[in-house]
């Protein structure tokens, strides 16, 4: 049965807040100290908190709106237009929803620092040993096989490393789980999962808008031959493809988060169809931007690389469109329940 969807005028609101804080907050200029080495002072991480971004997901109990990842969607699509270098994915849209859920009283107190602003917590994600800012963060979340563990600070170590996306901070993380530290078990972990893998492909569906919107304006004033390079149906081709490409990213992201916020049953294939999408929509706007810059997409000095590799780091995290896509096949494949 089709959906008749649309977001609230609170989610719109929430969206035009998100881009207001993150123009004056986040500039490019901003995003480049962190390639040159600058650390993070928190002080972004701060500011959201102070106008309830940080705590959407985070209950009013807590001090939090009492959101969940359908009213997170379209601030996270502002995150990845501006390549923000903050763990909202990991701290908000996975983290809080999940302690929530499953955490129970120990982790009030937790999920009242998520929503202050005082804490972020890190995510250690199956398959990926590597967790971002996880030398900022009060906790990792482990998803480990069948067991979601909660590691607090003094529990687990972390080591810095050299990625292609400078901005994005990547720790090598060695925790120690124990049963003290066991939050739920297989739905738990798949709830993270799944949280997980629908933000990413919703923040990657930004960095894609953004490089799509980019590259438009580049070819409209790129001249060759005296005219716009925009102007030749080549290049024309190329921009509405990735155009409808990313269209469909989007509807297949903010279905799977619906779906995940109103606890539907295809819930998981929907999860699966986002990032894959996602990922193939965002595959395809960082080759035809590159490709339509010329030249000047390769240069450092062009902010074009920024959101390049911002993408492709995305394009991985949370499963590959062909793992995802993998998932998808065995579904469809399946022998029917007898």
């Amino acid at each position: 049965m089709p959906v008749d969807f649309d977001f609230t005028e609170e989610q719109y609101a929430l969206r035009d807040l998100a881009r207001d804080v993150f123009a004056r907050e986040w500039p490019s200029a901003r995003l480049r100290e962190l390639w040159e080495g600058k650390e993070p002072d928190g002080s972004v991480w701060r500011t959201l908190a102070e106008v309830g971004i940080a705590g959407l997901t985070v209950p009013e109990a807590q001090g939090g709106s009492g959101g969940d990842l359908l009213d997170l969607v379209l601030v996270l699509e502002e995150a990845g237009r501006v390549a923000l270098a903050e763990p909202l994915v990991e701290t908000a849209a996975v983290a809080a929803p999940v302690l929530a859920a499953f955490g129970g009283e120990a982790q009030f107190e937790r999920l009242s620092r998520i929503a202050s602003g005082a804490a972020v917590v890190s995510v250690l994600a199956p398959g990926a040993p590597f967790a971002l800012d996880a030398d900022q963060a009060e906790a990792v979340l482990v998803l480990d096989g069948e067991d979601l563990h909660l590691v607090p600070e003094g529990a687990f170590t972390s080591r810095a490393l050299a990625v292609e996306d400078r901005a994005r901070r990547l720790f090598a993380v060695e925790a120690q789980t124990s049963s003290a530290t066991r939050v739920g078990g297989v739905d738990a972990v798949a709830l993270a999962r799944r949280l997980g893998a629908v933000a990413t492909a919703v923040v990657l569906n930004g960095v894609s808008s953004r490089l799509l919107e980019t590259t438009v304006d580049y070819v409209r004033e790129r001249q060759q031959f005296g005219r716009p390079v925009g102007s030749f149906q080549a290049v024309k081709h190329k921009l509405a493809d990735v155009h409808a490409d990313l269209e469909a990213a989007r509807a297949a992201a903010w279905y799977a988060a619906y779906s995940l916020a109103r606890g539907l049953p295809d819930a998981d294939l929907a999860t699966s169809v986002a990032k894959a999408s996602s990922a193939e929509a965002g595959a395809r706007a960082n080759a035809e931007a590159l490709q339509c810059h010329g030249g000047i997409g390769f240069t450092w000095e062009h902010d074009l690389h920024l959101w390049l590799k911002r993408g492709k780091a995305l394009e991985a995290a949370y499963g590959t469109a062909a793992e995802h896509r993998s998932r998808l096949a065995e579904h469809l494949l399946a022998e029917p329940a007898s």
